[in-house]
C-alpha cells in the first residue's frame, strides 16, 4: 500500500522504535512507515489503517507494538473478536496491563457485557494508572447499561475522579457518560448540569456535549445553506405560489464526539 511522501518512521514513539530494532533494518523500516500510517489514519479513516495495520502484521508479529496497532486498527472498525486476539497476544508479550480496559470493552462488543463486568473486578485493574482506571469505569458503566442496569450504571460513574475539579484528559468523557447516564433514568436537570461540565472541560472536542445542552434547551440548529434555498425560493416562485411546492427535503446529521 502506498505510504505518504512525508512519512519516514522516526514519528514513532521511541519505545516502539526500540521494539522495532529487533528486526532487519530495511524491515523495521517497512513496519514503521505502516505503523505511522496507521496512527495518521486510525480517527479519520479507519478502514485504511486497519489495511496498513494488517501489512504491519504480516510483516512483523512478533513485535509487541505491532499486535497492539492491529488490535486498535480492528477495535475502530468493529471486528471485535479480532480486536481481542490482538490485545491479547500483546499483553502476552509484554505482560503489560494498559490494554486490559480496552479488552473489556471488545467483551462489550461481541455482546458479552457480563465478561466486561467481571473484569471490572479483576486485580489486574489494580495494576493500571489513573487514566486506566477511569477507563474501566466508563467500560464498567457501560456493560451496566448493556445489561439493563442504568441506575447501576449511575452509581459505577461516582467516583473521586468525577468528583475532582482537576481537568485530566479523561474528565470530559467521564462527566459526559455520567451526565448520559443521568439522562437515561430520568434525572434531566442533572444531566444538563453534567453535560455543562463536559463542555466545560472539553478543550479538544471529543464529545458532542454542546449538541446535546442545545437538545435539552430546545434549540434547533438550522443550516444557514438552508435558510438561503429558502429565502431564494420565495424570490424566484411566482406569486401565488406553485402547486406541489419545492419537493425539496431538508436532513440533519448528528456526529457523535
Amino acid at each position: 500500500m502506498p505510504i505518504d511522501e512525508d512519512v519516514t518512521g522516526e514519528e514513532l514513539d521511541k519505545d516502539v522504535k526500540q521494539e522495532l530494532k529487533s528486526l532487519p533494518k530495511t524491515l523495521a523500516e517497512d513496519v514503521a512507515r505502516n505503523l505511522v500510517m496507521v496512527a495518521r489514519l486510525l480517527d479519520e479513516d479507519p478502514e485504511r489503517a486497519y489495511a496498513y495495520a494488517k501489512v504491519a502484521l504480516r510483516l512483523a508479529s512478533r513485535v509487541p507494538s505491532v499486535r497492539e496497532a492491529a488490535g486498535f486498527a480492528a477495535y475502530a472498525v468493529e471486528k471485535y473478536a479480532e480486536a481481542l486476539a490482538e490485545f491479547r497476544a500483546a499483553r502476552r508479550m509484554t505482560g503489560l496491563q494498559h490494554l486490559w480496559p480496552v479488552m473489556a470493552d471488545c467483551e462489550r462488543g461481541l455482546g458479552r457485557p457480563e465478561k466486561a463486568l467481571a473484569m471490572a473486578g479483576e486485580p489486574e485493574v489494580r495494576q493500571l494508572d489513573k487514566a486506566g482506571q477511569v477507563e474501566m469505569r466508563l467500560v464498567a458503566a457501560g456493560a451496566r447499561r448493556d445489561m439493563g442496569q442504568a441506575d447501576a450504571a449511575v452509581v459505577t460513574l461516582q467516583s473521586p475522579e468525577l468528583a475532582s475539579t482537576s481537568v485530566q484528559p479523561w474528565t470530559a468523557r467521564l462527566r459526559y457518560a455520567y451526565a448520559d447516564a443521568l439522562l437515561e433514568v430520568g434525572r434531566e436537570d442533572e444531566a444538563r448540569e453534567w453535560f455543562a461540565k463536559a463542555l466545560e472541560a472539553d478543550q479538544s472536542g471529543v464529545t458532542d456535549a454542546s449538541d446535546r445542552l442545545a437538545e435539552l434547551d430546545g434549540v434547533e440548529f438550522i443550516d444557514a445553506l438552508d435558510g438561503d434555498e429558502d429565502d431564494q425560493d420565495d424570490v424566484d416562485e411566482p406569486a401565488g405560489g406553485a402547486a406541489g411546492g419545492t419537493g425539496r427535503s431538508d436532513e440533519g446529521q448528528v456526529c457523535e464526539g
